[in-house]
């Protein structure tokens, strides 16, 4: 069976907020969530998951996708130790998830979100953009098997991209 795993980077927020878990997203970072989510809904199908850290930041970007992409957001589930970590910690998190889900989504943080998709995929990513968005497959392996190079990238997509707007 296939898994898919989608890892976005959580959407822009406030630099004048303090402490830093407790940033929420701007409104740019809003429309951004939104905008992404409604181009994303047609490649993102029946996701079983959602892994978030527990920083104001990404729940808000989850739950912006989740309205956007018609998810109930019951399956949204706060993982703190996604918030300030290392690739491992997301590794380690994905291997708790149940082999009756195949399709996954993390929202995350850069460094980690960006070092995660380029350990999973033979891709060169660099630094995920806010609200960056990477899917994956993974042929016939367990969540707990996943492991570096594993994965095949089936699309990146990102707020600028996608707009045309240049940073």
């Amino acid at each position: 069976m296939t898994k898919t795993l989608y890892l976005v980077r959580h959407a822009q927020a406030s630099n004048s907020v303090s402490p830093d878990l407790i940033r929420p997203l701007v409104a740019n970072g809003m429309i951004d969530a939104a905008r992404m989510g409604r181009h994303l809904a047609s490649k993102m199908q029946g996701i079983d998951l959602i892994l978030t850290s527990h920083s104001e930041r990404t729940q808000m970007t989850a739950q912006v996708f989740c309205e956007q992409l018609g998810i109930d957001n019951q399956i949204v589930k706060v993982e703190e130790d996604l918030y300030e970590s290392s690739p491992k910690h997301y590794l380690d998190a994905l291997s708790e998830v149940s082999e009756s889900m195949n399709s996954v989504m993390i929202v995350g943080h850069n460094p980690s979100i960006s070092h995660l998709a380029e350990y999973l995929t033979s891709e060169e990513i660099g630094s995920m953009p806010t609200c960056a968005v990477i899917g994956m497959t993974f042929d016939n392996l367990t969540w707990t098997q996943i492991t570096k190079k594993s994965g095949k990238m089936t699309f990146y997509d990102s707020p600028d991209g996608i707009f045309g707007i240049k940073m």
